[in-house]
């Protein structure tokens, strides 16, 4: 079994198409596009003139090579064409990329683009000899396989088969593969490359883990291809490469095909014998390439001073010192009701964390509901002991939280830190969270228009609040429906602030190293980059009021027969003038003002647009509520050609890049 990658990120958009078949022919077929790190001086004369000359150097050599890589005036280029298409077409493509990738990502920092034929990409940061797997996206053929319960081992095997071929001759790290005859009906026909700046063992890696992506998705799928950065991976049941294989498409036989010898039987035969071994034998390989990737990170984090356990756990205790070991309120340096509960006092309130007092599970541990002895009822979250982010997140919590007083924010009443225990006790909310309700077809029947508007209006209070009206700038990081809780009038607070993160005054936007939020409800520039400022939570406040209004979970909104996520599909209707048709059906007859519904999506589709520039202020967004004064046109939200999913349970990352956590 492939080891588990849930501290690794890779964002996947998926496309579903028809028909997965593209010509084999010169004609350049457009697969995706990502741009980051718009700039910040409107001053572009000068990026410009630097892309253009880089992008001139590397179109000039597209006549020659299917692979180059430039360096030109602070910017750093490659491209890479597929491995069996002619140099012509290899010429072709580069010239259409270099000049459509500045039109598509105009004036951006850092970019890729990615056609059937070739890609482009290039950055203001070195990234050669870096394998990643980030951005990644993944298109299938729609049409399912045969055996649609059963892992598609004959895959599997001519894939890991053609990794080792290709990292391991000299094929330059490209290699088609030959058809793989399990049975008189069913071939297998697969295709691996990586771009030529990495050396064999990073291009393994990078392979490797496209395999461990493409089975969570599409094990049920006739044929699939999944692209990054640093390599791709396309396997079909038909023959969709050039047959006049070789480098710079010189005349080299197709690998993996019967000799002459021998006849297609006796070579299906060796196929099927070798099959187990080669999954194996990649299975172990992915196990240890992983393993030796933690350590190293791992000793990197610590050589780098990053936190370790002991040390959060020796603050956490002079933490704890401030407070005295009695029970009930007790005066800290933050907040005079904060109390320190002993653990035996959570112990009895919680009827020992009993399974019928289990409410839920957070991103760091289960929540039980409890009641104190003088009758008080609380909610304790416990945090997992082994888990570094939930310490992080326990200190986070006690130390910010506890000064922050707004009617829209949940309340910490206190903690308790003993026997090996780190323990959240908030005031409890009888009608839990958002996401039970709005997700739920019997529940949401309770959720009627006025109170949809009180709850989309008190969580944009509460967040304005955080960004603007607090004594400290607060960036909350993972706002969704799960952590917008509902008390007994169905008032929303917000909850959860353990990656919540402290802004100052004149501070716009910060990086971190580590990406922990939901899929979904992430904005672009953070799930991709690191990048997060005030921006980003009203992207995650946009996803919820579309949510909201519609009754769909963006994470699980899917329309097979156009592929488009939620934010996609309510971009679509507005601009088709049919924005009613997102309001859930049975508020169409209770909303009321209906033009007040149509008034809210367009504020939703603001709070999503791609670039962070464009979305408005929490400030701008509460006024937009209040008022019916006029409002801009919004842009496209990102990914709209296609489904963001987002639900992902275990997430990927690059060999030297970024270490992230999802709480999906």
């Amino acid at each position: 079994m492939f080891p588990s990658l849930n501290s690794r990120n890779l964002l996947l958009v998926l496309l579903s198409v028809s028909v997965f078949i593209i010509p084999q022919n010169s004609q350049i077929t457009y697969l995706y596009k990502a741009c980051f790190d718009p700039p910040r001086s409107r001053d572009h004369a000068k990026f410009e003139s630097n892309l253009n000359l880089l992008l001139n150097s590397l179109s000039s050599k597209s006549h020659l090579h299917s692979f180059y890589k430039a360096f030109s005036r602070n910017l750093y280029g490659l491209y890479l064409c597929r491995g069996d298409v002619s140099i012509q077409t290899c010429q072709n493509c580069i010239k259409v990329a270099t000049q459509e990738i500045k039109i598509k990502c105009a004036y951006h920092l850092s970019a890729f683009i990615w056609y059937d034929q070739c890609m482009l990409r290039y950055s203001q940061k070195s990234f050669f000899g870096v394998a990643q797997i980030s951005p990644g996206t993944l298109m299938w053929n729609q049409k399912n396989k045969t055996s649609v319960n059963q892992p598609d081992v004959d895959a599997l095997a001519l894939i890991y088969q053609l990794i080792k071929e290709a990292t391991n001759t000299s094929m330059l790290f490209r290699a088609n593969g030959s058809e793989v005859v399990t049975n008189s009906s069913e071939h297998r026909y697969g295709l691996v490359q990586c771009t030529r700046d990495l050396n064999s063992s990073s291009c393994s890696f990078c392979l490797s883990q496209l395999v461990v992506e493409a089975q969570k998705f599409s094990q049920q799928k006739a044929g699939w291809h999944i692209f990054g950065p640093s390599c791709n991976i396309r396997h079909e049941n038909y023959i969709f490469y050039q047959q006049n294989w070789g480098p710079d498409n010189a005349s080299t036989p197709p690998m993996n095909q019967p000799d002459d010898e021998g006849s297609a039987e006796e070579f299906a035969y060796k196929v099927r014998a070798t099959v187990v071994l080669l999954v194996l034998v990649a299975m172990t390989a992915s196990f240890l390439g992983f393993a030796s990737y933690v350590c190293f990170h791992r000793k990197r984090r610590l050589r780098g001073g990053e936190t370790t356990d002991e040390i959060l756990l020796q603050k956490l205790e002079i933490l704890k010192k401030h407070h005295t070991k009695e029970q009930g309120a007790t005066k800290d340096e933050y907040n005079s009701e904060v109390q320190n509960f002993s653990f035996k006092t959570i112990k009895v309130a919680t009827n020992y964390f009993s399974e019928e007092a289990t409410l839920g599970r957070g991103g760091f541990g289960l929540v039980f509901k409890g009641k104190l002895s003088n009758g008080k009822e609380i909610a304790v979250k416990r945090l997992s002991f082994k888990t570094g982010q939930g310490l992080e997140e326990f200190k986070n919590e006690v130390t910010l939280i506890a000064k922050l007083q707004h009617k829209n924010l949940v309340r910490l009443l206190g903690f308790c830190l003993e026997e090996n225990e780190k323990l959240l006790v908030y005031e409890y909310m009888p009608n839990t969270s958002l996401d039970t309700f709005l997700f739920d077809s019997t529940k949401r029947q309770q959720l009627d228009w006025s109170k949809r508007r009180n709850i989309i209006k008190g969580v944009a209070r509460g967040l304005l609040y955080l960004h603007e009206d607090s004594r400290l700038k607060i960036i909350h990081r993972d706002l969704k429906a799960s952590n917008v809780l509902l008390d007994e009038e169905m008032n929303p607070k917000i909850s959860d602030f353990g990656t919540a993160r402290i802004f100052g005054n004149d501070q716009i936007e910060a990086s971190t190293e580590r990406v922990i939020g939901t899929y979904g409800y992430m904005a672009p520039e953070y799930a991709l980059e690191g990048l997060f400022s005030i921006k980003s939570d009203v992207y995650s406040f946009g996803v919820i009021m579309l949510e909201v209004i519609s009754g769909k979970r963006n994470t699980g909104f899917y329309q097979p027969e156009r592929g488009l996520s939620l934010l996609s599909y309510a971009w679509r209707l507005w601009n088709e003038g049919k924005g009613l048709e997102l309001v859930e059906s049975d508020l169409i007859n209770t909303c009321g003002d209906k033009e007040e519904a149509l008034r809210w999506i367009h504020i939703g589709l603001l709070c999503v647009q791609e670039n962070p520039q464009d979305r408005p202020t929490m400030s701008t967004v509460v006024l937009m509520l209040a008022s019916s004064s006029n409002l801009p046109h919004p842009f496209a939200p990102p990914f709209s050609v296609g489904r963001f999913f987002a639900a992902i349970q275990s997430s990927s990352t690059t060999v030297s890049s970024k270490q992230v956590s999802c709480d999906c």
